[in-house]
């Protein structure tokens, strides 16, 4: 059979469900690609046993656990992450596995909001989650309309304490296992017919007005990590990479960043991609890019190529990392504040040293566990093209012990 042609109408975004262990995060999930499927018909629906038996996925070395479905509403195609266990999400959100332009934050209206809660919109916050709306599960089961109101308040002063809008995230109450019955009990129900499947349905229509649409790779400032280098006498030097984002022309003037004393300009006289030549190239393209006006000792592997004045190199940031586990590949023994392990960061390793770690609440930590999550500020030793939400690896000799994300620029 052949495969179906992916046909881009719809402005695509892509969100995830965040939220505490049994509050209800994969039976919405399944809940809101079958009212979706029952409304449009154009995606199938997926039950809970579906969603929940997720393959495996290596990101940076690491074995995460998540579940892709996708779906649309009128106006918007969707991809949605649902993860069955919490050190899933602990470690897709830092790795960027599956990037969120958006989430769903599932909160029992039995409970309120637990520790993962909290925890999910830490890190939420800190890798660059922009905008979320917020789902109260189970409101079938809180017979008491003021408890529901408090549970509300709670969620909103939560997320306002890191530094959401609070106040004007949308909230929809509801209950994804009663929508979920009613939607098995009858797939091609309509909107009208069912008061549960129709908070689901309010549900996406808030997540389509609130979340907006994300801007796409290619209009944003160009940037390409340089894979490799090498002279083509009488030509020029040509860097090879993958352009990460933006687009890049012939004749346009680029800056390389990082691994040397000061930023070097080059222009663009040539463009290649499969022996073929360009006028332009765009995100996710690997390509040979011929530069005037710098020698081949001039760019090494490591160094990023960028629209002048997009980014700058620096050595010293505050990140959040996972530690790997033993099980998963890393370390067996915890380390200590002064560590010095290489820090992979696009196409290369950098040395460098682990000043400190701090933990949720501020406090600084004597050391890290393999399996911890933790905030550490790194210095590296060669100054590198650094931005916020940057992802890299952690690794010694060779192997991958932790992954991590730059929370904040220090200098």
């Amino acid at each position: 059979m052949a495969r179906e042609k992916f046909v881009r109408t719809k402005p695509h975004v892509n969100i995830g469900t965040i939220g505490h262990v049994d509050h209800g995060k994969t039976t919405l999930t399944a809940a809101i690609t079958m009212a979706m499927s029952a409304v449009g018909g154009e995606q199938k629906g997926k039950n809970y046993a579906d969603i929940d038996s997720s393959p495996e996925e290596k990101a940076r070395g690491i074995t995460i656990n998540t579940a892709h479905v996708e779906y649309e509403t009128e106006t918007r195609h969707y991809a949605h992450v649902d993860c069955p266990g919490h050190a899933d999400y602990v470690k897709n959100m830092i790795t960027g596995a599956a990037q969120m332009d958006g989430a769903i934050l599932v909160v029992s209206g039995a409970d309120g909001p637990m520790p993962q809660t909290k925890e999910h919109l830490l890190l939420a916050k800190q890798v660059g989650v922009p905008h979320i709306v917020v789902f109260l599960n189970k409101e079938d089961q809180v017979d008491d309309e003021e408890l529901l109101e408090l549970v509300e308040l709670e969620v909103r002063d939560t997320l306002s304490s890191y530094d959401f809008p609070g106040d004007d995230i949308p909230l929809i109450a509801g209950s994804a296992l009663l929508a979920l019955e009613a939607l098995t009990a009858n797939p091609t129900i309509k909107q009208g017919e069912d008061k549960w499947v129709d908070k689901i349905i309010k549900l996406m229509s808030s997540v389509d007005e609130y979340i907006p649409t994300p801007e796409r790779d290619t209009e944003k400032n160009f940037l390409m990590a340089v894979e490799d280098v090498f002279s083509i006498t009488g030509r020029g030097t040509v860097a090879t990479g993958r352009v990460e984002r933006g687009m890049v022309k012939i004749g346009d003037v680029i800056e390389l960043v990082g691994l040397a004393e000061a930023n070097r300009e080059a222009t663009v006289t040539g463009l290649e991609m499969f022996q073929k030549s360009l006028e332009e190239s765009v995100a996710g393209d690997n390509v040979g890019v011929l530069l005037r006006g710098v020698q081949k000792d001039d760019i090494e592997r490591g160094m990023v190529m960028a629209k002048t004045g997009s980014i700058t190199p620096h050595t010293k940031f505050e990140s959040q990392v996972y530690v790997l586990t033993k099980e998963e590949g890393g370390r067996h023994t915890p380390f200590f504040p002064g560590y010095r392990p290489q820090f992979y960061v696009r196409t290369t390793d950098v040395t460098g040293k682990i000043e400190s770690f701090i933990s949720d609440d501020g406090e600084e930590a004597s050391m890290v566990m393999p399996g911890d999550r933790v905030k550490m500020v790194v210095e590296l030793i060669q100054p590198i093209a650094i931005e916020n939400g940057m992802r890299f690896a952690i690794r010694e000799g060779g192997r991958t012990v932790g992954a991590g994300v730059v929370s904040t620029i220090l200098k």
